[in-house]
């Protein structure tokens, strides 16, 4: 009996260790698998449920900006002719709580100017009311409603304190900006709209300028070819509304000396710059016959505003090049925060989306 209770044993340890050789590794794996499976699904219906924001701010792999493009993407500009721009009458003012930041802006200038120290300047501007975006009904091409009311360096100073504590504790960012609803705000928040131009010389040399440390806002940052805010003394003759185009133009002559029978020049987009509340309209120059030392020359010569910029580069005009220099780690962090997407932009417009995203990525698996 005890032998027959020995061979049962070794009998079934032999069956065991067949069992486990056959079925208990294809268990396990199956066991794995369904384990995957699940949590596969479990992630995906996560992603389902999770909602994504429908506006995403410019970024380049670690290069990181506020810059919405809220129209344009490049290849198709936005012609002169689909732009309509109304000036209201009443002109901006402040809250109340704020309007003494204003008064503190005007004191500092009277004290440097009674210093003998250069003072504030203090120009008519514009704020933005509204920018809304239709669609002509036949070809679908964008057409461009902004809305500005007038107001001065001053208010735009004042309200550029966005982070400042008001008496209730609260910032005027908290108070009267929605991080959901980036293109709502009260036109006291929004009292800049410039006019950034990517410049390229005949040559294809793309010009970077870096500005001033003089200047009161951004200094020192590199930035666009030439940066004009819209004035109202300037850019408006009598009491008709700015042209966006004669604006890019202005700046053209004041900032580089360029004529405007001497390059081409194209509406690319309107961007918003989500953190500080400052509206562009990006424009890309190609120069037809000045080369880069030809406008080193002339710009040696003289320039009207040369006090603005500090230093200009002159970057190779190709995807793979212009996409090394802003990845640069001396330039990454030095940039403002709308040129980035400019030249972004200018690239496409001139080599068209899909060249410039694969040298894009190119970089970006390199880094």
């Amino acid at each position: 009996m005890d032998g027959i209770d020995v061979a049962n044993g070794v009998v079934g340890a032999v069956l065991g260790m067949v069992f486990a050789v056959l079925f208990q590794q294809p268990l396990q794996d199956a066991w794995y698998r369904l384990r995957r499976r699940s949590r596969s699904a479990i992630r995906t219906m996560r992603r389902r449920e999770e909602s994504e924001a429908a506006w995403r701010t410019f970024s380049l792999g670690p290069l990181q900006t506020s810059a919405l493009i809220v129209e344009g993407d490049g290849e198709s500009p936005v012609p002169p002719e689909t732009i309509y721009v109304q000036v209201l009458e009443d002109e901006v003012r402040l809250p109340p709580d704020m309007a003494g930041w204003r008064d503190e802006i005007a004191e500092e200038s009277e004290r440097l100017r009674a210093e003998g120290r250069t003072p504030l300047w203090n120009g008519p501007r514009y704020a933005v009311e509204s920018f809304d975006i239709s669609r002509t009904a036949l070809d679908e091409r964008p057409e461009v409603h902004l809305r500005l009311r007038p107001t001065d360096y001053y208010t735009f100073l004042a309200a550029q304190q966005l982070d400042r504590r008001l008496p209730d504790g609260t910032t005027p960012r908290s108070r009267h900006l929605d991080p959901d609803a980036p293109l709502t705000a009260p036109a006291f928040l929004q009292c800049s709209f410039a006019v950034n131009v990517a410049v390229v010389t005949a040559d294809d040399m793309l010009v970077v300028s870096r500005r001033s440390d003089r200047v009161r806002m951004a200094p020192g940052v590199w930035n666009s070819s030439v940066n004009e805010g819209l004035s109202r003394h300037i850019d408006s003759s009598g009491r008709s509304a700015p042209d966006l185009y004669a604006a890019a133009r202005r700046g053209m002559r004041e900032e580089l000396s360029l004529e405007p029978h001497e390059y081409t020049l194209d509406l690319l987009a309107f961007v918003l710059d989500t953190d500080k509340r400052h509206w562009s309209a990006h424009f890309h120059a190609k120069l037809k016959e000045l080369s880069g030392e030809n406008l080193r020359t002339r710009m040696s010569r003289g320039v009207a505003d040369r006090w603005e910029h500090q230093a200009i580069d002159y970057v190779p005009f190709r995807p793979t090049t212009v996409v090394k220099y802003m990845l640069r780690p001396d330039r990454i962090h030095r940039w403002a925060p709308l040129a980035p997407a400019l030249f972004h932009l200018s690239l496409v417009h001139a080599f068209s989306r899909t060249h410039v995203e694969r040298a894009e990525a190119q970089v970006l698996r390199r880094l």
